[in-house]
């Protein structure tokens, strides 16, 4: 939606470009991309627009997106089989055989737990990146500060400072916990993962990861009006539409932080994804490939 909001080109997910460079977490996200905004007037609108290249956080989406993507398999992989897995000490296995071993050490989920950690914070990262330029007055057609009427009006400039407060404190909990150890029970525990830091750490950047997502999506729904007549595909249109259900358009200050959790609980519950699988199942459009059964559907 936000791409479709500041006239991003659909060259930067050509299949062709990324069969030269095949990593499945890129693929996968320019395929969706090309789905999701398919058949879009707003796309056809600027088709030979003499705009050489985006800026980064529009034309690599597939591949910012991807690499996290890559790493959230990885991570989901090992904690299937941490799940499987026996990590008791001593293991018994039988009345006359008892081992003592490693099998409780953490670090087998510490370590992908801090990359977790780093890729949804980079998520976050690139998501603010596009809220600020859809700020800015450069992008043909949208106001400054998506709003027709500033100075008086500060228009959507706090979202962003939110945004990037939250962003900032991401980029504070990276530091990876299986960086560290201290030896305890007199150095008989010499080395351990610290991998419960890593978790929690994973979690509170997820959380912040939602409310930055919530707030690009109140930004894009904002964007997005103002090409109005023009329409984007099927598929935005209807997660627009769900949008604006529950929040306006914004012509004036007025206080945001409800709408702004209106927003963030419309990601916190998946209701986009649910909509746009439902609808893409009804249109018969291909959701259901290879890759997208690696990945699942987000």
């Amino acid at each position: 939606m936000n791409l479709e909001a500041m006239l991003g080109s659909v060259k930067a997910f050509d299949p062709a470009l990324h069969a030269l460079r095949p990593f499945e977490g890129t693929q996968y996200v320019a395929e969706r991309m090309r789905i999701l905004i398919g058949k879009s007037e707003i796309v056809r609108s600027h088709r030979n627009c003499s705009r050489v290249q985006d800026p980064y956080s529009l034309r690599c989406i597939p591949q910012v997106h991807g690499a996290s993507r890559n790493a959230f398999l990885h991570l989901k992989n090992l904690l299937c089989t941490e799940l499987n897995s026996v990590t008791d000490n001593p293991v018994i296995f039988s009345k006359s055989q008892a081992l003592s071993g490693g099998n409780f050490h953490g670090q087998p989920l510490a370590l992908p737990l801090d990359y977790g950690a780093l890729a949804a914070a980079e998520l976050g990262n690139i998501a603010d990146r596009r809220i600020y330029l859809s700020l800015m007055d450069t992008i043909e057609g949208l106001p400054k500060l998506l709003m027709k009427e500033t100075g008086l009006n500060s228009g959507f400039m706090i979202p962003q400072y939110t945004t990037a407060a939250l962003v900032s404190e991401n980029k504070s909990l990276c530091f990876p916990a299986s960086a560290d150890s201290i030896p305890t029970s007199l150095g008989q525990e010499d080395h351990v993962s610290m991998g419960s830091v890593s978790a929690r750490k994973a979690l509170q950047i997820a959380g912040n990861l939602e409310k930055i997502l919530g707030i690009e999506l109140f930004c894009a729904a904002q964007g997005f009006d103002f090409r109005k007549p023009l329409k984007s595909g099927p598929l935005i249109n209807a997660c627009h539409d769900h949008v604006r259900r529950t929040i306006p358009h914004i012509d004036r200050d007025v206080f945001l932080g409800d709408y702004i959790q209106s927003a963030i609980r419309i990601i916190q519950n998946h209701e986009l994804t649910a909509l746009t699988s439902d609808l893409a199942r009804k249109m018969t459009l291909d959701l259901k490939n290879e890759t997208h059964e690696v990945f699942g559907i987000y």
